[in-house]
């Protein structure tokens, strides 16, 4: 299999649970090379959320939104809320000790602030979501999701890998680390405002978001780790839908915006 193709190939295996080829030469640097075609997977992600969001609200809104949040676990497995979870419990309880955040951030059981996070999560995504299909503009969740997953190669090419200290534990964050490379994040940027000058300005919000959860893993954490990034994705997706529907309701008529 060619590269590119292995590499795409490799970031829709890592990131949803749409069925694909079976990668026979993998190698680890094969995931870090996946990374710059995370956004084109979010596209892909936002196609199908979008497309079962629009049939579902053609009955309800709710239906709509139902359906949308229901596909969008279902087809990234969860990862992301499982990052954000874990993350959530590893702060509620790593204020004792870095140590002790490292711990409680690998231990695979959930506590209550991961468990209320993640709900709170859902129900932001599904009112949210709701409100978006009354304004009949679901098709903003394309954009929107493939922007979210512009974050991993920000945020894992301009911070630094948190090290959990296990012997021959190489997590997710320090696998995308290993290649730093500006060029996908200039052109993946450049693509998305390009396209929000035309057609959806909401698309900058997504921008602010990716450079405030730097700052804050920066200032909070001083560095990341895969459940950062992935904690990094819902947040982000979940500040798009709640600018969306702001937008839309403050200025529903904004010249490209719908």
């Amino acid at each position: 299999m060619i590269a590119p193709l292995k590499h795409f190939t490799l970031a829709v295996q890592f990131l949803t649970r749409v069925p694909t080829p079976q990668i026979k030469d993998f190698v680890h640097d094969d995931l870090a090379h996946s990374a710059p075609y995370f956004p084109l997977v979010g596209l892909l992600l936002g196609t199908l959320i979008a497309g079962a969001t629009y049939l579902g609200q053609m009955v309800d809104p709710w239906a709509g939104a139902f359906f949308g949040v229901l596909l969008w676990a279902a087809l990234t497995g969860a990862l992301h809320l499982d990052g954000l979870g874990d993350l959530a419990d590893a702060l509620g309880a790593g204020h004792a000790s870095p140590e002790r955040f490292h711990e409680v951030m690998k231990d695979p059981h959930m506590g209550v602030f991961g468990t209320i996070s993640v709900l709170i999560q859902l129900m932001a995504k599904l009112i949210f979501l709701m409100l978006l299909c009354k304004t009949n503009a679901v098709w903003l969740l394309i954009p929107l999701v493939a922007a979210a997953r512009l974050g991993p190669l920000v945020w894992s090419a301009f911070l630094p890998v948190l090290k959990s200290g296990a012997p021959g534990v190489i997590g997710s964050g320090e696998r995308f680390a290993w290649v730093t490379n500006p060029a996908p994040i200039l052109f993946w940027t450049l693509s998305l405002a390009a396209f929000g000058l035309s057609f959806a300005p909401v698309l900058f919000v997504m921008f602010v978001a990716i450079a405030g959860w730097w700052a804050y893993l920066k200032i909070r954490l001083g560095g990341q780790t895969g459940d950062c990034l992935g904690a990094g994705i819902e947040l982000c997706e979940s500040v798009g839908l709640a600018s969306c529907v702001i937008l839309l309701s403050v200025l529903p008529n904004v010249g490209g915006l719908v």
